[in-house]
């Protein structure tokens, strides 16, 4: 990482969160780290990155299935193709980059609607279908996401990976973060809540439309850091800061009920008090996070300097798991030291 590492006791309440919540799912392994005032003030690897016999410890290369939190990535990808042109507006219509849709069910979604939940569709057995109008409710459906996923392809002629490769791994020299269709010695396995979980899918494409990323603690915090500094690092512009602006800023559309979660390309943005959100009640205005179904978060703070991170190599919530709580509390414990180093 192009950061120092300065450890400080009063981030040690995080630890503590981590490791109580590595006590409640099924896994074998997790990490945390904590970037403030652009030093590293807490680094911990716990476990192993399997629960078979003779297994590797986790440590810094070790790279976690990030799941859901692989959307921040697409949303950055579709940032870059609206700031360089190939997306004209979010507020162009699907049908007009994938006119081949179903017009019956897709007339009237915007790519604003696939980047905020707000889309109102579902999908079973290949055939896409409406639950609701469009823009009027908010619901975590695959459908918006691999959407997405072809309209950057269509207009850009890239995949979201070449575009992440091409755009922050090359020049931030990047090799812990991926699309895999092989395992290898540095991948957790993620424990599964029992044998046969229809939920967990694998793939092997390597273009970054399936959830198949794996990214190690210290490239996602620095993935968080590069939004902090508004994709300036060390000085150098490694991204346009409006690709950032885009994708951290409020793009629900505004007839959606405000309790409902807010999001910017994706990310969970912080915004006026929603009793839905998934960002703790601490957690000042303007932050954004990102998480996943294996616990994989990624909360940035910018009012305070800070990125937080954590990562298990869990899959689900199993009984008893109040998964919404735990993230929630996550972010007001993060919340909690700052009160105590800003004391």
């Amino acid at each position: 990482m192009f950061l120092n590492y300065h450890s400080n006791k009063d981030f040690s309440p995080i630890l503590n969160h981590v490791l109580n919540t590595f006590n409640q799912v099924i896994c074998s392994g997790a990490s945390t780290i904590v970037i403030h005032n652009d030093s590293i003030v807490l680094e911990e690897y716990i476990g192993k990155q399997s629960d078979k016999p003779n297994t590797r410890i986790v440590q810094p290369d070790t790279q976690f299935h990030v799941a859901s939190v692989r959307k921040s990535y697409i949303g950055f990808a579709v940032a870059y193709a609206v700031f360089y042109g190939y997306i004209k507006s979010i507020d162009d219509f699907v049908l007009t980059y994938l006119p081949e849709l179903e017009e019956s069910s897709w007339k009237g979604t915007t790519i604003r609607h696939l980047l905020t939940h707000t889309h109102g569709l579902n999908q079973k057995e290949e055939i896409t279908y409406r639950e609701y109008p469009v823009g009027e409710n908010w619901t975590y459906k695959q459908v918006g996401i691999k959407t997405l996923t072809d309209i950057v392809k269509r207009t850009t002629n890239k995949t979201i990976s070449d575009i992440l490769h091409e755009q922050v791994f090359l020049p931030l020299g990047f090799f812990e973060s991926n699309w895999y269709a092989n395992k290898n010695e540095k991948l957790v396995d993620v424990i599964l809540r029992y044998e046969g979980d229809k939920d967990w899918k694998t793939s092997d494409s390597t273009e970054g439309d399936k959830m198949n990323m794996y990214v190690s603690a210290r490239e996602l915090a620095m993935w968080g850091y590069l939004h902090l500094k508004e994709g300036n690092i060390n000085g150098k512009q490694i991204v346009p800061k409006e690709i950032i602006h885009m994708a951290t800023s409020i793009q629900s559309p505004t007839s959606i009920d405000e309790d409902l979660p807010q999001n910017g390309f994706l990310w969970f943005v912080k915004d006026l008090p929603a009793k839905k959100t998934e960002i703790g009640v601490e957690v000042p205005r303007g932050s954004f996070q990102i998480l996943g179904y294996t616990g994989v978060t990624l909360l940035v703070i910018p009012q305070e300097n800070l990125v937080a991170v954590r990562m298990f190599n869990s899959f689900g919530s199993p009984e008893g798991y109040d998964y919404l709580s735990d993230v929630r509390s996550f972010g007001d414990t993060v919340m909690g030291c700052l009160e105590k180093v800003n004391s």
